[in-house]
């Protein structure tokens, strides 16, 4: 079983823990979803939210999912003039046979535009 990484980006409405619970938990069910996973396949969990989300710690999102033996952190991306707003990030490491090539890559709404070149 090889160790992949999975990407993942969800822009939220507004900044309210209900809310962000709610897109996280999609943008996570997706990626699961996508790529055929359980959650005995997650290794690690990284989210990062921009600088104008306060509300809650998107891992929280992860625990109500029942993801909870799974290693979690939470970290501020940098504050880029431009930046789109209201944006969380996820870096999953799993364990897979699929080729990194057929690795699905989530990223939902408005967030498809920060990468193009993977969003699915």
């Amino acid at each position: 079983m090889a160790v992949r990484a999975v990407r993942g980006a969800v822009q939220l409405e507004r900044d309210e823990a209900g809310h962000m619970e709610e897109r996280v938990g999609a943008l996570l069910t997706e990626v699961l979803e996508r790529n055929g996973l359980h959650t005995d396949d997650l290794i690690s969990i990284w989210f990062t939210a921009t600088p104008d989300l306060h509300s809650d710690f998107p891992a929280a999102a992860a625990r109500k999912l029942g993801i909870a033996d799974v290693p979690l952190i939470c970290a501020q991306e940098l504050d880029i003039e431009g930046a789109m707003p209201r944006v969380v990030r996820l870096l999953a490491h799993i364990e897979s046979d699929r080729p990194r090539s057929d690795i699905a890559h989530v990223y939902l709404g408005a967030a498809a535009a920060l990468r193009k070149d993977i969003a699915q």
